[in-house]
């Protein structure tokens, strides 16, 4: 997996890949202006973008992101090595989330942006700031400048299966309010195993309107692909997944959303009608010239007749839904799927109704998707069953976040709503570790809280301490219920009665929540779970507690200590939802 960020060829790429071209027949192939070719220009059609969907933005926006070459690897969550026993015994624990190739997910912070002044009064010798509320506050408020902004933000691809098949490219989250989509694509990214071909995934590709639950911070993105204004806050990304769109390995492209009913032929009631989206594959025409798949409604139909062979309910019943773009549909002719057409590319869009849950949603999204991977004969499996139920267990499992190379890591799956005074650098942006796609940390907006972010859900509120760093401790001797072990930084140790954190010169121990120090210090002191406050505990089950470790002021890195027999806690699964958001009669 790579992430796209701000190119500085923007003007380059904006020549290369900004075509205002409509494609009038479905025989003609859309072709985007490469070095080395010559194109006329033919006339631009408009934006399409609805009054009143667009809130106010910063002045001046960053609006391009740079591409980077691709990286073959896939997308997998980070293995679980067991912790380094110093007498080679299993320590029980899940491990933190280490960085495996491909496995970053991150919006970028500014390209080399220097670090802002922050005023504080932690610095030693520095006189106490006479309101350290409104201390903490500027410096939220500054750090919040570097590490996210929705006019910056960037998408994730993450490739899987082999590099040199054709690959099928799924797009989702290209509107923010359509989490079925986007939740979809991002099982696919953590949870499949591609045996045989190649897939590629994008789940996040308008990310700041999922972080946002809207359907776009700067209008439609899905009516940015006939024509843009170079000016655009989007206008780099789009450029970008124009640029996998006409990747001469990417043969067959879904874009995944979720819309209003169910979508029928004839009218059959208010819900289901010819008007309504949900629960239909899109084409914009019966066939196109590619060297495969080029019968689009006959690929469609195979592929609604598997699926309505798995609908829970006959009245979920998939139906194809030719939107004919080329015969007058100017706001179809904007689309990320008919820009794929266009260019040879066989492209289907794909509904799940809004009428059901998030999980729902996702389940039938997996069910298309499937359906079109074996008709490429791409091989795969996964490790969840496909019910919408264990869809939804899939969705809330291992979530984790870490920052500043392990030096602290949250696991989510229990989360309390607030996490308080966790160490956050100084000057410097949080160098965020996710586990899964759609996960992240994004300052909130005119607090000095940060939220982690789950799509466009929100696990916690983090209240930063802002404070200097320690690098060179990468972990600790503990002994766990007398055993000893050696723990890195980040890691979670679950141990039954109690634990023992060893002295190391120059470093002091803080188990917050527990009332044990000895000489302003808990190293060297056993500490069991009737030894802490439940209300410092980091899950709502009261069990698990941060251990920290300071060099002076300076924080050099947490261990989590879980209470309980071995294994991760169970916690009742919170399922996502949807949010209204503005959706016009003409649906993605």
């Amino acid at each position: 997996m790579h992430r796209f960020k701000k190119p500085c060829l923007a003007l380059l790429l904006a020549a290369v890949f900004c075509s205002g071209v409509y494609c009038g027949t479905h025989w003609s192939a859309w072709k985007a202006e490469l070095p080395g070719e010559t194109t006329q220009e033919p006339p631009s059609l408009s934006h399409g973008e609805k009054p009143g969907m667009l809130p106010s933005v910063p002045d001046t926006p960053e609006t391009a992101v740079r591409f980077a070459p691709p990286e073959t690897a896939p997308f997998t969550a980070a293995p679980a090595p067991a912790l380094a026993a110093a007498k080679e015994e299993p320590a029980a624990g899940s491990s933190p989330v280490s960085e495996p190739a491909g496995a970053l997910l991150v919006p970028e912070a500014a390209e080399s942006a220097a670090s802002p002044h922050v005023p504080t009064d932690q610095a030693a010798g520095a006189a106490p700031s006479p309101n350290p509320r409104s201390a903490r506050a500027d410096l939220t408020r500054a750090a919040a400048a570097m590490p996210f902004s929705s006019s910056r933000s960037s998408f994730s691809l993450h490739k899987m299966g082999g590099d040199t098949e054709p690959a099928l490219l799924i797009v989702g989250g290209i509107q923010g309010d359509e989490p079925g989509g986007f939740s979809a694509a991002a099982l696919i990214a953590s949870h499949y195993t591609i045996r045989k071909g190649s897939v590629w995934v994008v789940p996040d590709l308008n990310f700041a309107s999922i972080l946002e639950r809207g359907r776009g911070l700067f209008g439609d993105m899905n009516r940015k692909f006939a024509a843009l204004d170079p000016k655009d806050p989007e206008y780099g990304i789009v450029m970008q997944i124009k640029k996998v769109l006409l990747d001469e390995r990417v043969s067959l492209v879904l874009n995944l959303h979720d819309g209003s009913g169910f979508y029928r032929p004839t009218w059959e009631d208010a819900l289901r009608n010819p008007k309504r989206w949900g629960q239909s594959v899109i084409i914009d025409q019966e066939r196109i010239e590619a060297p495969r798949f080029n019968q689009l409604y006959e690929t469609a139909r195979t592929v609604e007749a598997e699926v309505n062979q798995a609908l829970i309910d006959p009245v979920h019943r998939y139906h194809i839904h030719n939107t004919l773009t080329a015969q007058g549909n100017e706001e179809m002719a904007k689309t990320l799927s008919y820009f794929a057409v266009c260019n040879g590319k066989p492209a289907f869009g794909v509904e799940a109704s809004k009428e059901f849950s998030t999980e729902y949603r996702a389940y039938y999204h997996l069910t298309v998707i499937e359906a079109f991977m074996r008709q490429m004969g791409i091989e795969f499996e996964r490790d969840f069953d496909l019910t919408p139920k264990s869809v939804l267990a899939a969705l809330n499992s291992n979530l984790k976040v870490a920052a500043y190379d392990n030096r602290w890591m949250l696991p989510l799956d229990d989360i309390r709503p607030t996490v308080n005074m966790l160490p956050f650098k100084k000057n410097a942006a949080p160098d965020i570790r996710a586990s899964k796609p759609l996960l992240t940390l994004v300052p909130d907006k005119g607090q000095p809280t940060w939220r982690i972010a789950y799509g466009n859900r929100t696990l916690t509120k983090v209240n930063p301490e802002f404070m200097d760093f320690d690098d060179s401790l990468d972990s600790v001797e503990m002994l766990l219920d007398g055993k000893p072990y050696k723990v890195r930084m980040g890691d979670i140790v679950t141990v039954k009665d109690s634990f023992l954190v060893k002295s190391n010169p120059g470093f002091r121990v803080n188990a917050i929540g527990a009332q044990k120090d000895k000489n302003g210090s808990e190293a060297d002191v056993a500490i069991a779970h009737k030894d802490f406050m439940p209300r410092y505990s980091l899950d709502k089950d009261g069990t698990t507690y941060r251990v920290e470790l300071y060099r002076g002021k300076a924080f050099a890195g947490m261990v989590l200590v879980r209470f309980g027999e071995s294994g991760p806690i169970a916690n009742d699964a919170v399922p996502l939802t949807a949010t209204s958001g503005p959706e016009t009669e003409l649906g993605f």
